[in-house]
């Protein structure tokens, strides 16, 4: 019994998202009985292209492919600031393809590393909340940025250029913002970065190991596929994936594909999928369909919401995080451009304002632990002044 209970205890933990979702939609359901209508409440359309992108994302990553583009982009880079810049910007851009998450997940461990290898450790905490927040900011911009973005794409009916033409203003400044922060950094020579030495570089992070390795080479860590197959098989999926986000091909099918592609050919990849957030979009989206379908409830909320809706995404956010926060309000609202820039910009702020920035958190910590309460302090400071500067552009008359 102890056993399980310290189970139970190290789940609630690591997946406190998925447990309150689980709760809030058990609670739920307590009021609003099961019934045939829980089949309308889930969005098979986001969960399904949700999952096939993060199956393409993830074989990329266990290929290798993020880090020897991060090499080849460095190889140029003799100062501290142009390692920096290459650093940041690499997840700013590429978060707008691979989502936020799997940009910090890549670029993160390797940022240490090669700033460990360049000798300019003394720079990883300005350098990795930069990174954070590039990786934020540019995931904004594209629809399949972040889990947010792909729900609320889905469900508004959007345009793919309409919600970029949104975004944009915001992440012209963000990167313009970047670069302001990148040159506070005091620039000066660096170290030769040892190939070799960021190949095999191992950094320690949630009590694993992963390597730094190069596309096309066996990967060291789990066994992953080698050669231009783990390259090319997830670079056709992806342009599969695209039709459905397109909505020229439902996605439901396109996950069913890719499914039984991954079960024949690729099952580790099918393995590390993320599928606590998919549990947590399906138990979320229970909740807020029992949350509709309580009057009372439903209107109060509008209430609050209407003619509010970037303002309290943003607030929102700040306490359950910018994912959680789409999902709920876009239950009670249809002002779409609000929602998506509310939700976006609500990334910034607190830690848990956007899930992807504890991965920074937790990776710089296991590495540093003594640095833990300077980097929040400083990732605080960053973080407000970007919120600050992005919602007064929001105030810009026609804007949104």
């Amino acid at each position: 019994m102890k056993e399980f209970f310290g189970a139970v205890a190290r789940f609630v933990k690591s997946e406190v998202v998925l447990t309150a979702a689980i709760v809030l939609a058990l609670v739920s359901m307590c009021i609003v009985p099961p019934s045939a209508e829980y089949a309308e409440y889930i969005d098979l359309d986001t969960l399904a292209l949700l999952f096939a992108l993060m199956a393409v994302m993830k074989a990329w990553q266990r290929a290798g492919v993020f880090g020897a583009l991060a090499h080849r982009l460095l190889k140029s880079a003799n100062t501290s600031r142009k390692i920096a810049a290459v650093l940041v910007y690499l997840p700013f851009f590429l978060s707008m393809i691979v989502t936020n998450d799997v940009a910090l997940i890549t670029f993160v461990p390797f940022a240490i590393i090669v700033l460990k290898a360049a000798g300019l450790e003394k720079q990883v905490i300005p350098v990795v909340v930069l990174q954070t927040l590039a990786a934020n900011l540019g995931s904004m911009l594209t629809p399949i940025g972040n889990p947010q973005n792909l729900y609320l794409y889905n469900r508004s009916g959007i345009e793919f250029w309409q919600l970029m033409l949104l975004m944009l203003p915001y992440a012209a400044v963000s990167a313009l913002g970047l670069a302001a922060g990148i040159l506070l950094i005091k620039s000066r020579p660096a170290a030769a970065i040892a190939a070799q030495g960021a190949q095999a570089g191992e950094i320690r992070r949630d009590r694993c190991v992963e390597p730094i390795i190069y596309a096309g080479e066996r990967a060291q860590n789990d066994g992953d596929r080698s050669g231009m197959f783990g390259i090319i098989w997830p670079a056709i999926a992806f342009c599969v994936c695209l039709l459905a986000l397109f909505k020229i091909v439902p996605a439901i099918y396109i996950a069913a594909a890719m499914a039984v592609f991954l079960l024949i050919f690729d099952h580790r990849t099918m393995a590390a999928v993320d599928y606590s957030l998919l549990l947590t979009f399906a138990a979320l989206f229970i909740f807020i369909g029992n949350i509709g379908n309580i009057p009372a409830v439903h209107d109060m909320l509008a209430g609050i919401i209407d003619g509010n809706e970037l303002i309290v995404a943003v607030a929102a956010s700040q306490v359950i995080s910018n994912v959680p926060a789409a999902l709920l309000l876009s239950g009670f609202s249809s002002q779409w451009n609000a929602l998506i820039a509310g939700c976006n910009l609500g990334g910034l702020g607190t830690l848990i304002a956007s899930m992807a920035s504890l991965i920074s958190y937790k990776t710089l910590a296991a590495e540093y632990p003594g640095l833990r309460a300077k980097y929040l302090g400083a990732f605080t400071l960053y973080n407000v002044i970007f919120l600050a500067v992005l919602l007064g552009i929001s105030c810009i008359p026609g804007l949104i």
